[in-house]
């Protein structure tokens, strides 16, 4: 494809460093992701792989490099202003309102304070409601006037995702959504992922669990000490025996 006709990716990350304090973390990273599809971010504990996140959504701004978004420029704008724009996070450790019940949860997003601006659905996106997200996550329905802390930890994952989805977001950014979960739900988990790209959403995920990250991915970034040392597909990251080794400890031959 020519750089005439080529599509404008829906995020771009260019050359970003970002610190906490005096500590380097993210050290010129650049990712694009595409409208309607998942990247998966992965490595191992302390790499940085959080801290993309909080950089992409406007929590832990970089000092250095460029984020776009929907071709816009994130530089000097808030976290807020981001997510109006069309950005919504499922955090690390769900971060549901435990003194608030799941429908209170829910809505959050929809209220006047959260002041979402964004238009209506893009590409084919759905358009979520509260019935909409409780259809497609029934267990919440039997839940809805329960408080979150009554939940399990399953349940209040879902209640994070379901609290993004009603934000109607372009963008998703997950972070260890698998993260404390029986394999049943890391599986759930999974198929919930690809309903949501099906839909039109697109997702940034940081992950752990590398058979999630292979199944759901279009495209992987592995990280190490703040620097990506792998790009490509899961077929192409299932050949490359050294970082699968080094980087995210898994000797070769154990993806069977």
């Amino acid at each position: 494809m020519s750089e005439a006709t080529r599509v404008a990716p829906l995020l771009s990350v260019r050359g970003i460093h970002t610190y906490y304090g005096d500590s380097y973390v993210l050290q010129g990273l650049d990712l694009e992701l595409a409208e309607g599809a998942i990247v998966a971010i992965l490595g191992r504990n302390g790499m940085g792989k959080t801290t993309l996140i909080r950089s992409v959504a406007g929590l832990t701004p970089p000092r250095e490099g460029e984020i776009a978004f929907k071709g816009k420029s994130l530089r000097g704008r808030p976290a807020y202003a981001i997510a109006q724009d069309g950005m919504a996070i499922v955090p690390q450790g769900r971060r549901i309102f435990r003194s608030l019940t799941v429908r209170e949860n829910l809505l959050l997003p929809t209220s006047a304070l959260a002041g979402r601006r964004g238009a209506g659905p893009r590409n084919g996106q759905r358009r979520w409601d509260l019935a909409g997200v409780l259809a497609e996550f029934p267990q919440l329905a039997e839940r809805i006037g329960h408080l979150g802390g009554a939940l399990s930890g399953g349940e209040q994952q879902m209640l994070a995702i379901g609290r993004a989805l009603m934000a109607n977001p372009d963008l998703i950014l997950m972070d260890e959504p698998s993260e404390g979960l029986a394999p049943r739900l890391v599986r759930q988990a999974g198929e919930i992922m690809k309903r949501l790209r099906a839909q039109g959403h697109a997702i940034l995920l940081v992950e752990q669990n590398l058979a999630l990250a292979l199944e759901v991915a279009d495209h992987l970034y592995v990280i190490s000490s703040g620097q990506f040392v792998f790009r490509g597909t899961p077929a192409e990251l299932g050949r490359e025996t050294e970082v699968l080794d080094r980087h995210l400890g898994v000797a070769a031959g154990k993806l069977a």
